[in-house]
């Protein structure tokens, strides 16, 4: 399924709203690749776009096909199925943003044609590529995590409103904190609340992993102020990832005095802030040239389907804790999210 080193690899996207357009610059700046074209319902976007890039519009995304390896997906969720499966039928790779799909079924069917077409298919979980995140993975490994927090606040925004604030925001994190965390979910509680009629604009919940880290996640749309951190209570320190500010600081406390003479304290030292250095690598950018690579070699993406749908089941079930006000929790053996011996309590 790989390419050779001499050939680049023939992209095209898919839907050039909000994200596709990022999708659409950063792919007309990556090497070893030839944009060929865009596709997007809204005519006279798609043309502009097109015209911006210098690349073919392609009104009916179908048509675009038969000249690509490989396409970035970016339509509206309820939407994700339908174009992912056409185009992973059709032999393409397939990038596709988050949440994989609208629901589970939808999910486990991109997941299995994948595999049955021996397709890539990658899912737009950004923030694995956020360098932030990738040196907070570092320090981690060498720190006993027994508590994580997770806050993503944003003002409220038209983009993303035909899903809930769980499936816009706060699966980014239940990505991220499943991959710290390494074991088994196997207790929830969520609650939520919505500004209005419609989808849930606000939600916290407490998950239990099978190996004792306790987690809280806190996603919102109606925040006034944008806020995109993890903090990880490890046993000898505290850990804070700053998303948008790319900046990670880490905490210890140590003792450290000086003592005059007469028993008199001239210096005093309680606790230390080291601050951990990043790249400036736009995620972005890191995310679609690893696609690329993936295209190009064979590998298997970082964040592929299966990886993509574990985050879609725990999303599905805090959605849903969220709505009901129940608690969800398994037998500390970590069942999967999806078990039927799974139990809910009132």
């Amino acid at each position: 399924m790989g390419r050779t080193p001499l050939q680049p690899v023939r992209v095209g996207v898919i839907g050039v709203g909000n994200m596709g357009q990022h999708h659409t610059r950063v792919l007309s700046l990556l090497k070893d690749v030839e944009l060929i074209g865009i596709s997007d319902l809204d005519r006279e976007r798609g043309i502009d776009t097109a015209s911006k890039y210098q690349v073919q519009f392609f009104h009916n995304y179908r048509s675009m096909l038969p000249h690509v390896d490989a396409v970035c997906v970016a339509v509206p969720t309820r939407l994700h199925h339908e174009v992912g499966m056409t185009c992973l039928q059709a032999g393409i790779h397939v990038l596709i943003e988050k949440p994989i799909a609208a629901s589970i079924a939808e999910a486990e069917s991109l997941v299995n044609t994948a595999a049955q077409q021996q397709c890539i298919l990658q899912v737009g979980h950004i923030e694995r590529f956020n360098p932030a995140f990738q040196e907070l993975t570092n320090v981690l490994k060498t720190e006993e995590v027994l508590a994580l927090e997770a806050h993503r606040m944003s003002p409220y925004s038209d983009r993303a409103n035909d899903v809930s604030v769980v499936l816009d925001l706060m699966i980014h994190d239940i990505d991220l904190l499943q991959e710290i965390a390494a074991a088994p979910v196997i207790k929830l509680t969520a609650s939520g609340s919505q500004s209005g009629p419609g989808y849930l604009d606000y939600v916290t919940a407490t998950l239990g992993f099978a190996n004792g880290i306790v987690a809280t996640l806190t996603s919102s749309k109606v925040t006034h102020r944008k806020q995109r951190r993890i903090v990880a209570h490890c046993k000898n320190s505290l850990t804070e990832a700053d998303f948008l500010n790319n900046d990670i600081q880490i905490h210890r406390q140590v003792t450290a005095s000086c003592m005059a003479a007469h028993g008199q304290v001239l210096y005093r030292q309680d606790g230390l802030i080291e601050q951990v250095s990043t790249s400036n690598i736009e995620p972005l950018h890191a995310e679609l040239e690893h696609f690329v690579n993936c295209v190009r070699g064979g590998d298997q993406p970082s964040v592929g389907g299966a990886q993509a749908l574990k985050a879609l089941r725990l999303a599905s079930l805090i959605e849903q804790m969220a709505l009901d006000g129940c608690t969800w929790e398994t037998s500390s053996d970590g069942l999967e999210l999806s078990s039927p011996s799974a139990t809910l309590q009132i």
